[in-house]
């Protein structure tokens, strides 16, 4: 690899990186348009059905676009969605380079764009950094292959493995950086989702609390299968104006009234004893709700384990000791029972925050 390509493609993912928790369900995508050594205009995807990273690169860039290289992080739209496609105004810009980090996964895109470019003489050079790419869009990626929205687990335990004592008290187990670090997870993923035992043991807002002009709160989501959740929760009484979501099996028509009166949206799945992870799934995709970040509580963990639903796991780990037979498991439910048949993961990163550790994995690797 070049190693000015390298360089500039860096500029590209870093400037595409800055469209986290906004333009979903679309991709993060940056570019960089470099005549003669020197970046003439630069630009990254700011909203989904807002103008594309390069028609801001070329804006940026005017007349100093032709002849120009522009650097890319993901294939150039070829189609008409929302807005025209970007390959026509690299082609009329009179680019004579295109470095491209990934290709498009969108079946709508994959390849054309390139296809178009090449057929129009346009050099295409492509994979410049592109691991690195695919793992900013890991959410794109799964969702637009997949049709199901990309799932992260956060838990926060102490060193023997307790996310809460016996008495269910766990304010707090990590430190303010840890915390903080799970308010930007929450800013950049869609939604949010807790079992009603969270609500019932914590009541948490289920906000982000980041000091940041691009914070939005994600959409609440509560698996409540016997709704039993509190009209005085604060999940339901917050000033977010993000929507809440409840799932649920009961058939309570005047707890449902009621709920819908304070503006919470009630989801049944009739003629089940439990909620099915794979129902909600496929309901929060209807939604174009690409990701879901699953807060708790431990059963609620397992269960999208078991039924196969998490990508990524957020693991916080306190230098702290709670004991105890009766202590609060990490994941609950009935657990494996064969060593064989443990659920694999594989390591990621590892990182402190403060005095906590934080371990990143992936069920699956992209």
């Amino acid at each position: 690899m070049d190693i000015m390509d390298q360089y500039y493609m860096e500029r590209t993912l870093n400037l595409a990186a800055k469209g986290k928790g906004l333009v979903s369900p679309n991709p993060m995508v940056g570019a960089v348009l470099v005549n003669n050594g020197q970046i003439v205009g630069e630009g990254y995807h700011k909203a989904a059905g807002g103008p594309h990273a390069e028609v801001f690169c070329l804006q940026e860039a005017g007349h100093l676009a032709k002849n120009a290289t522009l650097y890319v992080s993901l294939e150039p739209c070829s189609h008409y969605g929302r807005t025209p496609p970007c390959t026509e105004a690299i082609i009329r810009a009179g680019v004579s380079t295109v470095i491209v980090a990934m290709e498009d996964p969108n079946p709508l895109i994959s390849g054309r764009g390139i296809k178009l470019l090449r057929d129009k003489g346009i050099e295409v050079v492509t994979g410049v950094m592109e691991e690195e790419a695919k793992a900013l869009n890991e959410i794109f990626i799964k969702y637009i292959t997949t049709k199901k929205p990309f799932v992260a687990v956060k838990v926060a335990s102490t060193l023997d493995g307790k996310i809460a004592t016996r008495i269910g008290d766990s304010k707090w187990i990590t430190g303010p950086m840890a915390r903080e670090y799970v308010h930007q997870l929450r800013n950049e993923y869609d939604s949010i989702l807790v079992g009603i035992n969270t609500v019932l043991a914590d009541n948490p807002s289920l906000n982000c609390r980041i000091n940041s002009p691009t914070k939005r709160d994600p959409i609440r989501i509560v698996l409540d299968s016997k709704l039993r959740i509190p009209l005085d929760a604060k999940v339901i009484n917050s000033s977010s104006s993000a929507p809440l979501i409840v799932f649920t099996n009961a058939n309570n028509q005047e707890k449902v009234k009621e709920l819908a009166e304070k503006g919470v949206e009630v989801i049944e799945q009739k003629g089940e004893t439990r909620i099915s992870i794979d129902f909600v799934m496929a309901k929060l995709a209807q939604r174009q709700i690409s990701s879901v970040l699953v807060e708790g509580g431990s059963d609620v963990i397992w269960s999208f384990f078991q039924e196969n639903f998490v990508d990524k796991y957020y693991m916080f780990i306190a230098p702290k000791i709670i004991g105890g037979r009766e202590g609060v498991p990490l994941i609950g439910g009935d657990g494996i029972e064969i060593m064989n048949n443990a659920i694999k993961m594989k390591w990621k990163e590892t990182r402190f925050l403060g005095d906590d550790l934080l371990l990143t994995c992936y069920r699956e690797l992209f």
